[in-house]
C-alpha cells in the first residue's frame, strides 16, 4: 500500500511539473487532460502527506518525551488513516452518470399507484433541491392521479452517487384515500434505478429490434394529440419492451426509448455477474434487486425507516423525506456503503499502531 501511495505521490508531482512546462501550458487539450488527472489523485495524495507529517511529529514527540504532543500527532495519524482507505476504496464507474428512474405501484391496487405517484414526486423535489434535471419518458396515469408505471431521466452532476441506493421496494402505511373507514392499509411500490448508458459502452444489434409507432394518451386513455409520435420498442432476443410518449417528437421519444433499452439490457448483463458472485452482493447495499425492501413509510407514526440501516440512525421524518429532504438518509446509507466495503478490505497495508512504518523509518 505504501509503494502505491509513493508512486501516486510521485505521478501528481510529475503531473503538476508538467503543466509548469510552456508547452503544456499553451496546449489547452493537453493542460485540460494533465489537471483532470491531477484533481482525481490530489485528495489521496493531500491525505497521504499529512499522514506523513503526522507520522514525523509522533517520532519527534516521542525522543522529546512529550506525551501530550504525541497523543495529539497519533490521533491526527489515526484520523488520515481512515481518510486514506475510504479514498483508496474502488470508485463506482457510473457516479458521473445520469440515471434513468422507473416507479411501478405493486401491492394495494390504488393506493399502491398512488404512493408511485408521491415517490416521483418526492424524487422531482429531491433533484429540485440539487439542480438536476428531470425528463418524463413515460408515464401510465391513473384516473385518480396515480401512477401505474412512471419512467424518467435525472441528469445532473452526482446523480447516480446518490440515487443509486433508491432501487427496491418501497412500503407506505396509511389511510388510503380510498378508504372511508379510516382503516390504515399498507401499500407498496418499487423503484427501479439505472445508469444511463451511452452507445459505446452497449451497442444494440439493429435486427434485434421491432420498432412500433402509435399516438401518446394520458389517463382514461384520451388522446393528447393526434399524430403517432409515441414509440415502442421490442428487444426480440429477451422480449423487453420500452415505450416513450412524453415527448411531441417522434425522433426524441426513439432516442430516449433507445436510451432507456440500453439501460435495461445492460443492468440485465450487470446482474448476471452481480449473481456469479453472491457473498460480494450480499454485503454491498443497494444492491437493485426490486424484491427487496429497503424502506417503510410510516405516515401514522411519522417516520420513514430504511431496512438497511441500523440503531437510532434508521428513522427519519416523514414529511421532510416527502418533501424531497433525502440528503440525511442518502447520506446514512452512503457512509454504511463505505463501512462494508472497508470490512471487505482483507489488507490495508496501513500500519495497525504504534510506531509508524513503512517510507524511511524502522519498526
Amino acid at each position: 500500500m505504501f509503494e502505491k501511495l509513493e508512486k501516486l505521490k510521485n505521478q501528481y508531482e510529475e503531473l503538476c511539473a508538467r503543466m509548469a512546462r510552456p508547452e503544456v501550458y499553451s496546449d489547452a487539450a493537453a493542460f485540460a487532460a494533465c489537471d483532470r488527472e491531477a484533481r482525481e489523485i490530489a485528495p489521496i495524495v493531500e491525505a497521504y502527506r499529512a499522514y506523513s507529517a503526522a507520522c514525523d511529529d509522533m517520532d519527534a514527540a516521542l525522543e522529546l518525551g512529550d506525551e501530550e504532543e504525541y497523543r495529539a500527532a497519533k490521533a491526527e495519524r489515526e484520523a488520515r488513516e481512515d481518510e486514506i482507505r475510504l479514498l483508496l476504496l474502488p470508485k463506482d464507474p457510473n457516479d458521473g452518470k445520469n440515471v434513468i428512474m422507473e416507479i411501478r405501484g405493486g401491492v394495494g391496487g390504488e393506493e399502491g399507484m398512488l404512493f408511485a405517484a408521491d415517490l416521483f414526486r418526492m424524487y422531482s423535489m429531491y433533484a429540485e433541491r440539487k439542480g438536476w434535471r428531470v425528463d418524463v419518458a413515460n408515464a401510465s396515469e391513473t384516473e385518480l392521479g396515480g401512477f401505474k408505471e412512471i419512467s424518467f431521466v435525472v441528469e445532473g452532476e452526482g446523480a447516480w452517487s446518490r440515487l443509486k441506493f433508491e432501487a427496491g421496494g418501497h412500503r407506505v402505511q396509511r389511510v388510503p384515500v380510498t378508504e372511508s373507514g379510516g382503516r390504515i392499509h399498507t401499500s407498496a411500490a418499487t423503484v427501479a434505478v439505472l445508469p444511463e448508458i451511452g452507445e459505446v459502452e452497449f451497442r444494440l444489434d439493429p435486427n434485434d429490434l421491432k420498432i412500433d409507432t402509435y399516438r401518446s394518451s394520458g389517463a382514461g386513455g384520451q388522446h393528447v394529440n393526434k399524430t403517432e409520435s409515441a414509440i415502442r420498442i421490442t428487444h426480440l432476443p429477451t422480449g423487453t419492451v420500452v415505450e416513450c410518449q412524453d415527448e411531441r417528437s417522434q425522433y426524441k421519444n426513439k432516442d430516449r426509448a433507445m436510451q432507456i433499452l440500453r439501460a435495461r439490457l445492460y443492468e440485465a448483463e450487470q446482474e448476471k455477474q452481480r449473481a456469479s458472485v453472491a457473498q460480494e452482493r450480499r454485503s454491498q447495499i443497494g444492491s437493485g434487486d426490486r424484491s427487496e425492501r429497503i424502506r417503510t413509510y410510516n405516515f401514522p407514526q411519522n417516520r420513514v425507516t430504511d431496512h438497511r440501516l441500523s440503531g437510532e440512525g434508521r428513522s427519519f421524518n416523514i414529511a421532510s423525506i416527502m418533501d424531497g429532504d433525502l440528503d440525511a438518509l442518502i447520506d446514512a446509507l452512503v457512509t454504511a456503503d463505505q463501512a462494508a466495503r472497508l470490512a471487505e478490505q482483507n489488507e490495508t497495508g496501513l500500519p495497525p499502531g504504534g510506531r509508524c512504518h513503512g517510507l524511511g523509518r524502522d519498526g
